[in-house]
């Protein structure tokens, strides 16, 4: 078991060596208020222990309580319940509210333990989590181990975390979840496998889900079918996914998505308002799963580390996405409809299968992607198994996206950017830098299904990229997983400023813009 001690040592091991930021928070991000940044008049403790009894007082660790779901079930707004150490063959199911005035419910393991909530031999209804939090708001979870909630029905979705209905101020924190598996049969047209680490549906409207804080939680060794490792779906308004680790899982590591009719009203059917930031994400592979097929080399490699399919108004910054299928996509799956408004800006984004990051519909019967921004990223020799996506795929219909300031460092395929599709309009792309082992002789590009090789030869072909770069951005050590730039690098400096839209920050939280220049990249010298 990953303990929270030992996640926070391996993230400081990583801030070492340059490789992620520092995970510090503030109370208030992005309009998003987390739970605990407000003085509330203390409310009452109880504790929940294998050896209590739900005859007891459960005011103190002699007077325990025995199940979750009476505590669940007694605790008000102000509490917190502290589980204490010990395996909890339960479900827990959360329907009271806390309040803004009095303060959240909040559960966690009683510091030091840790309490383990263990799914072996529990039952899987149609949609259920080992914890559910329904129609609630003002929640607080945290410090849990949460693990083997398995199902071999079909159409049996297990979660390690469920959250459904309407509410606000939840605040999903520290946990460590794994072991969560649907391995159904499947059907013929490959469906009726799905699981999921964390999910959060807003299944109603208008009331949304709102102020959803899921923080510094551990995900891995998940098998997911056609699902998610960590998604939020329908009507998710105002959403922060922050500092959390994903990994080793057999689909998608996070996922913002719209257009599935999760929400009963097609107008709130978007998850939206949200921060997607600092978070690692790394081995998210489908080669393995079954639910994706293998008509084609490409199909086993469909698995995204960080998925924006058909929500809007989101930022994703500061993570690194690598060893994944595809490091990054904006993209919608849903014909007629967009993602649009997605922001996503000093990332590390390396060493992925197919591609690094990815916009627009996969095939001619999906959505499009409209005024997004990939901006000042470090993309760093993706598409390892040379399946043609290059360092950026631009698929089917990509409409007004900004493609500025980023390093794009090939792999042994040479190809920067793949673009099979002609439906690609107002798309600008400059101040980026490319380098390839060989040369600018000897690099790759398609735009609009035209190939072209060399770099002189896409610029004169294209039109594209006139203020752009062929250089090595002599980076410290991507070997070894660090990315910032050495002190004569050519990306220093030769950035285009685009005022408040490239952060505060770069990836590893050195501030981005000095003395008005700005350097190529995710990484500000």
């Amino acid at each position: 078991m990953l303990t929270t001690a030992a996640r926070k040592t391996v993230w400081g091991k990583l801030r070492m060596c340059g490789t992620v930021l520092m995970l510090t928070a503030s109370l208030v991000l992005g309009g998003i208020s987390l739970e605990g940044a407000t003085t509330y008049a203390a409310g009452a403790n109880y504790y929940v222990s294998p050896t209590g009894s739900d005859n007891n007082s459960g005011t103190s660790t002699s007077e325990a309580w025995k199940t979750l779901q009476y505590a669940a079930d007694s605790a008000g707004a102000g509490d917190t319940v502290y589980v204490m150490d010990g395996v909890y063959q339960q479900k827990l199911k959360i329907t009271h509210s806390g309040s803004a005035a009095e303060g959240p419910i909040t559960f966690k393991s009683y510091t030091p333990q840790t309490a383990i909530l263990d799914g072996t031999g529990l039952s899987v209804a149609d949609s259920e989590g080992l914890i559910e939090i329904t129609d609630a708001s003002h929640i607080v979870l945290e410090d849990f181990e949460i693990r083997n909630y398995k199902t071999t029905t079909k159409d049996k979705i297990p979660s390690g975390i469920l959250i459904t209905g309407a509410g606000s101020n939840i605040t999903i924190r520290n946990n460590y979840i794994h072991a969560i598996e649907n391995n159904a049969t499947l059907r013929s047209d490959l469906s009726g496998r799905d699981a999921h680490g964390i999910a959060v549906y807003g299944t109603k409207a208008p009331q949304s889900l709102s102020n959803i804080s899921i923080i510094g939680n551990t995900l891995s060794d998940l098998i997911l079918g056609s699902s998610e490792s960590m998604v939020v779906n329908g009507n998710v308004d105002g959403f922060l996914i922050e500092g959390n680790i994903v990994h080793d899982n057999d689909n998608i590591g996070i996922d913002v998505i719209g257009f599935e009719g999760t929400s009963p009203n097609s107008a709130y059917d978007q998850a939206r308002n949200g921060i997607v930031r600092e978070n690692l994400v790394y081995n998210i592979t489908s080669i393995n799963n079954p639910s994706y097929g293998k008509s084609l080399p490409n199909d086993s490699y469909g698995a995204d580390g960080i998925y924006v399919d058909g929500g809007k108004d989101t930022l994703i910054e500061r993570n690194m996405s690598y060893n994944n299928d595809i490091g990054i996509e904006i993209a919608s799956e849903h014909s007629g409809k967009s993602t649009s408004n997605i922001t996503v800006r000093n990332n590390i984004v390396a060493n992925n299968n197919y591609t690094g990051i990815a916009m627009g519909g996969y095939d001619k019967k999906r959505g499009s992607t409209v005024d997004c921004k990939v901006i000042g990223n470090t993309l760093y020799k993706n598409d390892t198994k040379g399946l043609d996506g290059g360092q950026m795929l631009l698929q089917y219909d990509t409409k007004n996206n900004v493609i500025k300031n980023n390093i794009f460092v090939a792999s042994s395929s040479k190809l920067m950017i793949s673009n099979p599709f002609t439906q690609n309009t107002g798309n600008q792309v400059d101040y980026n830098l490319y380098y390839v082992t060989g040369g600018a002789s000897s690099a790759e590009w398609q735009w609009k299904n035209v190939s072209y090789t060399g770099f002189a030869a896409y610029k004169s072909g294209t039109s594209l990229d006139s203020h752009s770069l062929f250089a090595d951005p002599l980076l410290v050590d991507p070997a070894a997983g660090n990315y910032t730039l050495s002190a004569s690098s050519p990306a220093i400096n030769a950035g285009e400023n685009l005022g408040s839209i490239v952060g505060d920050k770069d990836y590893k939280g050195s501030d981005r813009v000095k003395g008005g220049n700005i350097d190529i990249g995710a990484d500000e010298y």
